[in-house]
């Protein structure tokens, strides 16, 4: 009852409180992205949702679109901007999911959506975490997030999924606020985040 029913109303209700409270710092950061990333303040992805559902994921946009002389992007690292840095260290680039989570793409807690290219890369077993809404946070991002290997990752992600409870959501949802605040984890050694997943790590 829990998952199909109370999950889903606590989900709608903490993320419309949220994004009242959050408003002004929602537009403060709004209007600094806007100024660094030559007027495109939000990033826009397809990621797969519940049962592998697509939907466009809504975040602040850390990186600029800069490219080198043969018209490729850069690394995420040379993209990543001061004010983007900022953000993506205190967690704040997370903030417009919460318009994901009003539309019932996502939830609060839930294995966060990766890319649609993994999709055939999962195992059996790996393919369970989309049996759940993806979260703005999750066990494997209050077990480690970026500085855990995939495998560790998806499963703790399985994990979550074979024991999602209030519970557990209270858990992940406490737990979260302690890591944003000590800046854990945010990336692998030498990444901006982490290393694609190419079905072996």
């Amino acid at each position: 009852m829990y998952q199909n029913y109370i999950k889903r109303f606590l989900d709608f209700t903490i993320a419309l409180f949220g994004l009242i409270v959050l408003s002004p710092l929602f537009i403060l950061v709004t209007i600094g992205l806007y100024f660094a990333n030559q007027g495109k303040p939000f990033f826009f992805q397809e990621r797969p949702g519940l049962n592998e559902k697509i939907f466009k994921i809504i975040k602040f946009k850390t990186m600029n679109d800069k490219k080198d002389s043969n018209g490729n992007l850069l690394p995420d690292a040379d993209r990543l901007t001061s004010i983007g840095a900022f953000v993506r260290k205190t967690s704040l680039d997370e903030i417009p999911q919460l318009i994901n989570v009003l539309k019932g793409d996502m939830a609060i807690i839930g294995p966060r959506p990766l890319l649609p290219q993994y999709l055939p890369l999962y195992n059996e077993t790996q393919k369970r975490r989309h049996n759940v809404r993806p979260g703005i946070t999750g066990w494997a991002q209050v077990n480690g997030r970026n500085a855990i290997s995939w495998s560790k990752k998806f499963e703790l992600d399985v994990e979550y999924v074979d024991n999602l409870s209030f519970l557990m959501d209270v858990k992940v949802f406490l737990t979260t606020f302690k890591k944003v605040f000590k800046s854990e984890g945010i990336s692998q050694d030498g990444q901006a985040t982490m290393e694609m997943f190419n079905g072996n790590n």
